[in-house]
């Protein structure tokens, strides 16, 4: 079989494993949230793909690979299957792969501002999330830019995905505010709890699982079975040290084992390992995943302290742990790490570029957020609709009805 249809293949079934996180990303989310709010969290996972699957092939595409400058690319809209082959990959088949990735990046803002955002002003800034700020950066990373230049590196995207995600998901939580009742008169936070633990874990399993797809596909060849194997294993040490340490560090911190902690400790460790999946060995990859873990949940208790409200933990999930990840690669990557041999050197590469993709996606996702609020209605719900719930408030849809004493007519009949 030809390298070329071996690696289209390989790019294919990844790239359907990141389009399957999407169902992974709705699962979490949802169950993350209250059930009053579940079918709005639902129906802003699935738009997310559909905005981000149009406005990446009109125009996202040619900003992040097209040629230009090494801000953006200029050229390269709208692909119509005639242009030259990228690598051994046809076109399309690489622009899906990429188009999955684009998605993703969106899909971590929707959890931080989740149960009090107006949905039409999110769709808008998906649009321009995709269209802009998700795609410069990548430009600058994969598209020949000029974080490429220097020597940066960031095999899967811990900054371009992640680290931008989480940027412009902070961004966004300190527009919208927090939810209404999160903090009271002192200041302190009261509990909202998760209402479906089930989805939640489940969700999370479906990520680790399309994990394998979004770091080992991004290999974009299936010449080296070895290295696709590699990658495949640290991602897996990764996300299990990420959870094994966010319980114990929940158990020393809250005393309790507290799985919404260690749920987004194996996400942490996911992210963690993304940038450096490709040089970083699987020993050092348990010490990524454990760290990320720990900073997740340290970033999570930061966060609240200053009444910065994130439903699911989207900022210390992607934000926290893709600068880290990033930053890992100069840490412990083979040769080339602080640790490894490598000196100094690589690390300040990947502080520099981590930081300019975090603070880009935080100022333009900021900018963004700020003038969509100048608009009639603004970027929140009004105060009665997020109280009632969004679900029947918005969406005109309850996800429980069997809860609803109103149903009465699907209750057995009385016995004669």
């Amino acid at each position: 079989m030809e390298q070329g249809l071996l690696d289209s293949v390989w790019v294919l079934l990844s790239s359907f494993l990141v389009f399957f996180m999407h169902a992974g990303f709705a699962l979490v989310e949802s169950g993350f949230c209250r059930k009053k709010n579940a079918v709005m969290v639902l129906l802003k996972n699935v738009a997310v793909v559909g905005i981000g699957s149009v406005v990446f092939y009109a125009i996202g595409y040619g900003v992040m690979f097209g040629s230009g400058n090494p801000f953006m690319g200029t050229s390269g809209f709208m692909p119509n299957g005639s242009e030259e082959n990228v690598g051994t990959l046809p076109i399309f088949v690489f622009l899906f792969f990429q188009l999955v990735f684009a998605a993703t990046a969106c899909t971590i803002v929707s959890g931080a501002i989740a149960e009090r955002a107006r949905l039409g002003t999110f769709f808008a800034f998906c649009a321009a999330a995709v269209a802009f700020i998700y795609p410069v950066v990548g430009h600058w990373v994969w598209g020949g830019g000029w974080l490429s230049t220097m020597g940066f590196k960031d095999f899967a995207g811990s900054t371009v995905v992640h680290a931008v995600g989480g940027g412009m998901a902070l961004a966004g939580a300190i527009a919208v505010g927090p939810r209404l009742g999160k903090y009271d008169e002192k200041g302190q936070s009261r509990p909202m709890p998760a209402h479906n633990f089930p989805l939640a874990a489940l969700g999370v399993l479906v990520l680790w699982l399309g994990w394998f797809g979004f770091n080992g596909g991004s290999t974009v060849s299936a010449a080296d079975p070895g290295a696709i194997g590699r990658i495949v294993l640290v991602t897996n040490l990764a996300a299990s040290a990420g959870f094994l340490v966010g319980l114990a560090w929940a158990k020393l911190r809250f005393k309790t084992l507290d799985l919404s902690m260690a749920l987004n400790g194996a996400l942490a460790g996911l992210v963690g390992i993304t940038a450096g999946c490709d040089v970083i060995g699987p020993g050092w990859s348990v010490i990524v995943g454990s760290i990320a873990a720990i900073l997740c949940i340290e970033t999570v208790l930061f966060l609240d302290k200053r009444k910065i409200d994130d439903p699911v933990g989207a900022v210390a999930v992607h934000g926290a742990c893709g600068i880290f990840g990033t930053l890992a690669v100069g840490l412990f990557g083979t040769d080339i790490g602080l640790f490894t041999g490598g000196g100094a050197a690589q690390l300040g590469t990947q502080a520099i570029g981590t930081l300019a993709g975090f603070g880009f996606a935080f100022a333009t996702g900021g900018a963004v957020w700020y003038a969509l609020k100048l608009l009639p209605g603004g970027i929140r719900v009004s105060e009665a609709h997020e109280l009632e719930g969004l679900d029947v408030t918005e969406c005109g849809a309850a996800a429980y009805h069997e809860d609803d004493a109103s149903m009465g007519e699907l209750s057995p009949a009385p016995a004669e």
